[in-house]
């Protein structure tokens, strides 16, 4: 099965990759060490979806971020997401999407983007890891501006897992669309003043600049944060397959950390923010302080 898992996962790095490319069943074949039949029906038996949607469904979801960020003409989107012509770029992205490209562009409404999850993700790690090896945290005094931020609360969920059990997996492929003055969604360990009864601590949201003309989508809502400071622990970079033991060490920082050291304490009265785990730059969380 690990063998199958790791097939998959080198279709799927592959594709990321190349995504901009003509891409076959042979070149998924030849990453995967198996054959074309063979790669074919493991994807879709990891993936739900054949190698064709898969790719469809990733280059259309970029294919809007150009749209909301860049301000392309819609006939070059559509021919650099490998699509033949503008009218069938735009059916796919009305079926995707349920708006024209073209409205689209005009105003981004917030549309759910497909998240292509990786396979070695899958497994789900609750787990308390053990730290083989000192790693590195680096922190920093930052200052977040008074702000609006999209949320989508859950019922009882205080961590990622339980989050997405509860509320699903789509909802950071909604935040992703919104633009954000942050440049990326956010997730949340809400104060008990933000708390409404019968929702959850952990929330994921986006933060907002004030000329946000739309309004939240259903199922969402909009609240006010004020301005705070916050200490920034940044892990070192890290395996993407590694990434609770990252979050770990970080957790265990903050932990240990006392803020009196540099004339601050904790802040119970702002949200404590968590980013998406990101190898490259290493795991980030805020931690309010005052």
């Amino acid at each position: 099965m690990q063998e199958q898992k790791e097939a998959v996962q080198r279709m799927q790095d592959f594709i990321e990759a190349n995504i901009n490319e003509k891409i076959t069943l042979a070149d998924l074949s030849k990453v995967s060490l198996f054959s074309p039949w063979y790669s074919y029906r493991l994807f879709i038996q990891w993936i739900n979806l054949t190698p064709a949607n898969y790719i469809r469904r990733l280059r259309l979801s970029q294919s809007a971020l150009r749209l909301r960020d860049e301000k392309e003409k819609i006939v070059d989107v559509a021919l650099e997401s490998g699509f033949g012509s503008v009218d069938g770029f735009q059916r796919a992205f009305f079926r995707e999407f349920g708006i024209n490209p073209h409205e689209y562009a005009l105003k981004p409404v917030p549309i759910y983007l497909f998240t292509p999850y990786g396979v070695k993700y899958r497994t789900v790690r609750k787990e308390n890891v053990k730290m083989e090896d000192v790693k590195n945290i680096f922190i920093q005094v930052i200052e977040k501006p008074a702000r609006k931020v999209i949320i989508k609360r859950g019922v009882k969920a205080n961590n990622y897992f339980d989050y997405c059990e509860e509320v699903g997996c789509d909802t950071w492929g909604l935040l992703k669309s919104i633009k954000s003055i942050s440049d990326e969604p956010v997730c949340l360990w809400l104060p008990s003043s933000y708390i409404k009864p019968g929702t959850s601590e952990y929330v994921q949201g986006v933060e907002i600049c004030d000329e946000y003309d739309c309004e939240a989508p259903e199922g969402f809502e909009i609240i006010e944060l004020p301005s705070a400071k916050y200490l920034m622990f940044q892990g070192e970079p890290f395996e993407e397959a590694d990434y609770c033991k990252a979050i770990e060490s970080v957790w265990n920082s903050i932990e240990k950390y006392n803020p009196a050291i540099i004339g601050y304490s904790w802040d119970d009265m702002n949200p404590r923010i968590q980013l998406e785990p990101i190898g490259t730059r290493g795991y980030i969380e805020l931690a309010p302080i005052k």
